[in-house]
Protein backbone atom coordinates (compact mmCIF):
# COMPACT_ATOMS: atom_id res chain seq x y z
CA UNK A 1 0.00 0.00 0.00
CA UNK A 2 1.07 3.90 -0.77
CA UNK A 3 -0.84 6.08 0.98
CA UNK A 4 -2.82 8.82 -0.87
CA UNK A 5 -1.00 12.23 -0.69
CA UNK A 6 -3.19 14.73 0.55
CA UNK A 7 -2.37 18.12 -0.81
CA UNK A 8 -2.28 21.21 1.14
CA UNK A 9 -1.10 23.47 -1.38
CA UNK A 10 -4.15 22.90 -4.03
CA UNK A 11 -6.58 23.16 -1.32
CA UNK A 12 -5.49 26.26 -0.15
CA UNK A 13 -5.16 27.21 -3.61
CA UNK A 14 -8.88 26.63 -4.07
CA UNK A 15 -10.13 28.35 -0.76
CA UNK A 16 -7.83 31.25 -1.93
CA UNK A 17 -9.79 31.92 -5.42
CA UNK A 18 -13.51 31.17 -3.09
CA UNK A 19 -12.22 33.97 -0.96
CA UNK A 20 -11.45 36.33 -3.42
CA UNK A 21 -15.05 35.86 -5.35
CA UNK A 22 -16.39 36.59 -1.49
CA UNK A 23 -14.06 39.78 -1.28
CA UNK A 24 -15.29 40.74 -4.20
CA UNK A 25 -18.95 40.92 -3.89
CA UNK A 26 -18.23 42.45 0.14
CA UNK A 27 -19.14 46.02 0.70
CA UNK A 28 -16.00 46.49 2.87
CA UNK A 29 -12.28 45.22 2.10
CA UNK A 30 -11.51 42.69 4.64
CA UNK A 31 -8.62 44.03 6.73
CA UNK A 32 -5.79 42.45 8.47
CA UNK A 33 -3.25 43.81 10.52
CA UNK A 34 -0.16 41.47 11.59
CA UNK A 35 2.57 42.21 14.02
CA UNK A 36 5.49 41.15 14.48
CA UNK A 37 7.88 41.94 17.47
CA UNK A 38 11.69 41.59 16.55
CA UNK A 39 13.86 39.35 13.66
CA UNK A 40 13.07 36.15 13.86
CA UNK A 41 14.03 34.85 9.94
CA UNK A 42 11.35 32.32 10.17
CA UNK A 43 8.75 34.74 11.48
CA UNK A 44 9.51 37.59 8.84
CA UNK A 45 9.48 34.50 5.95
CA UNK A 46 6.16 33.30 7.63
CA UNK A 47 4.25 36.78 7.94
CA UNK A 48 5.55 38.02 4.23
CA UNK A 49 3.84 34.84 3.04
CA UNK A 50 0.68 36.01 4.75
CA UNK A 51 0.54 39.55 3.64
CA UNK A 52 1.05 38.60 0.53
CA UNK A 53 -1.67 35.94 0.46
CA UNK A 54 -3.79 38.30 2.20
CA UNK A 55 -3.45 40.67 -1.22
CA UNK A 56 -3.72 38.55 -3.33
CA UNK A 57 -7.29 37.95 -2.08
CA UNK A 58 -8.08 41.40 -2.13
CA UNK A 59 -7.28 41.55 2.10
CA UNK A 60 -5.85 44.95 2.94
CA UNK A 61 -3.13 44.13 4.71
CA UNK A 62 -0.84 46.08 7.22
CA UNK A 63 2.18 44.86 8.61
CA UNK A 64 3.71 46.19 11.53
CA UNK A 65 7.28 45.15 12.23
CA UNK A 66 8.45 46.23 15.93
CA UNK A 67 12.18 45.95 17.24
CA UNK A 68 12.48 43.36 19.76
CA UNK A 69 12.72 45.19 22.84
CA UNK A 70 9.61 46.66 22.52
CA UNK A 71 7.63 46.93 25.87
CA UNK A 72 4.96 45.47 26.50
CA UNK A 73 2.89 48.30 27.66
CA UNK A 74 3.81 49.38 23.50
CA UNK A 75 2.24 46.44 22.31
CA UNK A 76 -0.70 46.52 24.08
CA UNK A 77 -1.46 50.19 22.92
CA UNK A 78 -0.80 49.32 19.42
CA UNK A 79 -3.57 46.55 19.95
CA UNK A 80 -6.18 48.80 21.55
CA UNK A 81 -5.66 51.18 18.27
CA UNK A 82 -6.02 48.37 16.14
CA UNK A 83 -9.57 47.04 18.28
CA UNK A 84 -10.86 50.62 17.16
CA UNK A 85 -9.58 51.21 14.00
CA UNK A 86 -12.77 50.13 11.83
CA UNK A 87 -10.91 49.22 8.58
CA UNK A 88 -9.09 46.19 10.66
CA UNK A 89 -10.96 43.32 10.76
CA UNK A 90 -8.39 40.82 11.94
CA UNK A 91 -5.61 41.28 14.32
CA UNK A 92 -2.64 38.84 14.28
CA UNK A 93 0.86 38.96 16.68
CA UNK A 94 3.68 36.69 15.51
CA UNK A 95 4.38 34.14 18.32
CA UNK A 96 6.59 33.82 19.97
CA UNK A 97 7.44 36.93 21.59
CA UNK A 98 10.46 38.36 23.41
CA UNK A 99 10.75 36.86 26.82
CA UNK A 100 9.67 40.78 28.19
CA UNK A 101 6.26 40.12 26.90
CA UNK A 102 3.51 37.41 28.21
CA UNK A 103 1.84 36.09 25.35
CA UNK A 104 -1.54 35.57 26.97
CA UNK A 105 -2.11 39.21 28.04
CA UNK A 106 -1.68 40.50 24.15
CA UNK A 107 -3.68 37.24 22.73
CA UNK A 108 -6.46 38.11 24.85
CA UNK A 109 -6.20 41.97 24.40
CA UNK A 110 -7.01 41.56 21.20
CA UNK A 111 -10.92 42.04 20.87
CA UNK A 112 -12.31 38.27 20.43
CA UNK A 113 -14.30 39.43 17.25
CA UNK A 114 -10.82 40.36 15.24
CA UNK A 115 -8.90 37.30 17.19
CA UNK A 116 -8.31 35.65 13.57
CA UNK A 117 -5.85 33.57 15.23
CA UNK A 118 -8.75 32.06 17.14
CA UNK A 119 -6.64 31.79 20.69
CA UNK A 120 -8.43 34.64 22.79
CA UNK A 121 -9.83 32.97 25.67
CA UNK A 122 -13.12 34.06 24.18
CA UNK A 123 -13.01 32.24 21.25
CA UNK A 124 -11.26 29.17 22.63
CA UNK A 125 -14.34 28.56 25.10
CA UNK A 126 -16.63 29.07 22.30
CA UNK A 127 -15.09 26.19 20.55
CA UNK A 128 -15.24 23.94 23.32
CA UNK A 129 -18.85 24.71 24.10
CA UNK A 130 -19.79 24.32 20.16
CA UNK A 131 -20.63 27.48 19.26
CA UNK A 132 -19.64 29.41 15.98
CA UNK A 133 -16.39 31.25 16.23
CA UNK A 134 -13.02 32.12 15.04
CA UNK A 135 -11.07 28.92 15.92
CA UNK A 136 -7.42 28.60 15.39
CA UNK A 137 -6.10 28.43 12.00
CA UNK A 138 -3.96 25.08 11.75
CA UNK A 139 -6.52 23.00 13.23
CA UNK A 140 -9.21 24.20 11.56
CA UNK A 141 -6.76 23.42 8.24
CA UNK A 142 -6.11 19.89 9.34
CA UNK A 143 -9.86 19.49 9.65
CA UNK A 144 -10.89 20.64 5.78
CA UNK A 145 -8.16 18.24 4.74
CA UNK A 146 -9.68 15.37 6.35
CA UNK A 147 -13.59 16.53 5.53
CA UNK A 148 -12.13 16.39 1.73
CA UNK A 149 -11.46 12.76 2.28
CA UNK A 150 -14.19 12.29 4.66
CA UNK A 151 -16.93 13.67 4.68
CA UNK A 152 -18.23 12.66 7.95
CA UNK A 153 -15.84 12.14 10.72
CA UNK A 154 -18.70 10.26 12.95
CA UNK A 155 -17.19 7.71 14.87
CA UNK A 156 -13.64 7.92 13.80
CA UNK A 157 -10.93 7.05 16.43
CA UNK A 158 -8.44 10.06 16.36
CA UNK A 159 -5.21 10.30 18.32
CA UNK A 160 -3.92 14.05 18.56
CA UNK A 161 -0.28 14.18 19.87
CA UNK A 162 0.42 17.62 21.50
CA UNK A 163 -1.68 19.38 24.18
CA UNK A 164 -0.92 23.02 23.16
CA UNK A 165 -3.29 26.00 23.35
CA UNK A 166 -2.18 26.23 19.35
CA UNK A 167 -2.90 23.38 17.73
CA UNK A 168 -3.48 20.33 20.18
CA UNK A 169 -6.47 21.30 22.05
CA UNK A 170 -8.26 22.99 19.30
CA UNK A 171 -7.68 20.02 17.40
CA UNK A 172 -9.50 17.27 19.73
CA UNK A 173 -11.69 19.82 20.16
CA UNK A 174 -13.01 20.40 16.41
CA UNK A 175 -12.44 16.63 16.26
CA UNK A 176 -14.80 15.71 19.22
CA UNK A 177 -17.52 18.17 17.71
CA UNK A 178 -17.61 16.14 14.68
CA UNK A 179 -18.10 13.10 16.86
CA UNK A 180 -14.91 11.66 16.90
CA UNK A 181 -13.45 9.28 19.72
CA UNK A 182 -10.58 11.63 20.90
CA UNK A 183 -7.26 10.55 22.79
CA UNK A 184 -4.79 13.44 23.17
CA UNK A 185 -1.31 12.27 23.75
CA UNK A 186 1.82 14.41 25.50
CA UNK A 187 5.11 13.89 27.45
CA UNK A 188 3.74 11.64 30.13
CA UNK A 189 1.81 9.17 28.27
CA UNK A 190 3.05 6.03 28.96
CA UNK A 191 3.07 4.34 25.28
CA UNK A 192 2.33 6.74 22.28
CA UNK A 193 3.28 3.99 19.65
CA UNK A 194 0.60 2.10 21.21
CA UNK A 195 -2.03 4.53 21.27
CA UNK A 196 -1.59 5.72 17.80
CA UNK A 197 -1.93 1.86 15.90
CA UNK A 198 -5.64 2.00 17.53
CA UNK A 199 -6.11 5.62 15.47
CA UNK A 200 -8.06 6.03 12.00
CA UNK A 201 -6.57 9.55 12.56
CA UNK A 202 -3.73 10.36 13.64
CA UNK A 203 -2.61 14.34 14.11
CA UNK A 204 1.00 14.78 15.04
CA UNK A 205 1.83 18.13 16.15
CA UNK A 206 4.52 17.98 18.78
CA UNK A 207 7.11 19.26 17.50
CA UNK A 208 9.75 16.15 17.09
CA UNK A 209 11.37 15.28 13.56
CA UNK A 210 10.38 11.99 12.69
CA UNK A 211 8.67 10.71 15.86
CA UNK A 212 6.27 9.15 14.57
CA UNK A 213 6.96 6.16 12.85
CA UNK A 214 5.59 3.50 10.01
CA UNK A 215 4.84 0.69 12.80
CA UNK A 216 2.96 3.28 14.60
CA UNK A 217 0.42 3.76 12.17
CA UNK A 218 -3.06 1.67 11.34
CA UNK A 219 -3.24 0.16 8.04
CA UNK A 220 -4.95 2.13 6.03
CA UNK A 221 -4.90 5.14 8.80
CA UNK A 222 -4.96 8.98 7.81
CA UNK A 223 -1.91 10.84 9.23
CA UNK A 224 -1.89 14.67 9.48
CA UNK A 225 1.46 15.91 10.20
CA UNK A 226 1.70 19.73 11.64
CA UNK A 227 5.31 19.53 12.42
CA UNK A 228 7.75 21.65 10.60
CA UNK A 229 11.29 20.70 11.64
CA UNK A 230 14.74 21.80 9.98
CA UNK A 231 17.28 19.07 10.41
CA UNK A 232 20.80 19.57 10.89
CA UNK A 233 21.64 19.44 6.79
CA UNK A 234 18.80 22.05 6.55
CA UNK A 235 16.05 19.69 5.40
CA UNK A 236 12.36 20.40 6.40
CA UNK A 237 10.69 17.47 7.63
CA UNK A 238 7.72 16.51 10.29
CA UNK A 239 6.57 14.72 13.17
CA UNK A 240 6.34 11.70 11.06
CA UNK A 241 8.70 9.62 9.28
CA UNK A 242 6.80 10.18 5.84
CA UNK A 243 8.83 7.70 4.24
CA UNK A 244 8.04 4.57 6.39
CA UNK A 245 4.29 5.59 7.36
CA UNK A 246 3.36 6.66 3.49
CA UNK A 247 3.88 2.34 3.35
CA UNK A 248 1.47 2.18 5.89
CA UNK A 249 -1.13 4.88 5.87
CA UNK A 250 -4.00 5.33 3.74
CA UNK A 251 -3.74 8.84 3.33
CA UNK A 252 -1.06 11.37 4.46
CA UNK A 253 0.45 15.04 3.99
CA UNK A 254 3.93 15.96 2.95
CA UNK A 255 6.08 18.74 5.02
CA UNK A 256 6.28 20.92 3.30
CA UNK A 257 3.43 21.57 1.14
CA UNK A 258 0.30 20.03 3.49
CA UNK A 259 -0.91 21.60 6.67
CA UNK A 260 1.12 24.61 5.94
CA UNK A 261 -1.14 26.50 3.29
CA UNK A 262 -3.82 25.60 4.69
CA UNK A 263 -2.72 27.54 8.33
CA UNK A 264 -2.50 30.69 5.90
CA UNK A 265 -5.51 29.80 3.75
CA UNK A 266 -7.81 29.46 6.85
CA UNK A 267 -6.10 33.02 8.44
CA UNK A 268 -7.54 34.63 5.28
CA UNK A 269 -11.05 32.48 6.09
CA UNK A 270 -11.16 34.02 9.21
CA UNK A 271 -10.43 37.51 8.49
CA UNK A 272 -13.11 37.29 5.82
CA UNK A 273 -15.46 35.70 8.30
CA UNK A 274 -14.51 38.68 10.67
CA UNK A 275 -15.19 41.49 8.30
CA UNK A 276 -18.51 39.91 7.27
CA UNK A 277 -19.48 39.52 10.83
CA UNK A 278 -18.47 42.88 11.41
CA UNK A 279 -21.64 44.39 8.66
CA UNK A 280 -24.16 41.62 10.30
Amino acid sequence: MTAKIIDGKALAARIRVELKEQVEQMECQPGLAVIIVGDDPASQVYVRNKGKAAEDCGIHSLTETLPADTTEEYLLKRIHDLNHDPKIHGILVQLPLPQQIDPNTIINAIAPEKDVDGFHVVNAGKLATGQDSLVACTPQGCLMMLKELHPSLEGFHAVVIGRSNIVGKPMAQLLLNEGCTVTICHSKTPDVAAECRRADIIVAAVGRPLMVKGSWVKPGATVIDVGINRTADGKLVGDVDFAEAQKVAGAITPVPGGVGPMTIACLLKNTVKAAQNSTD
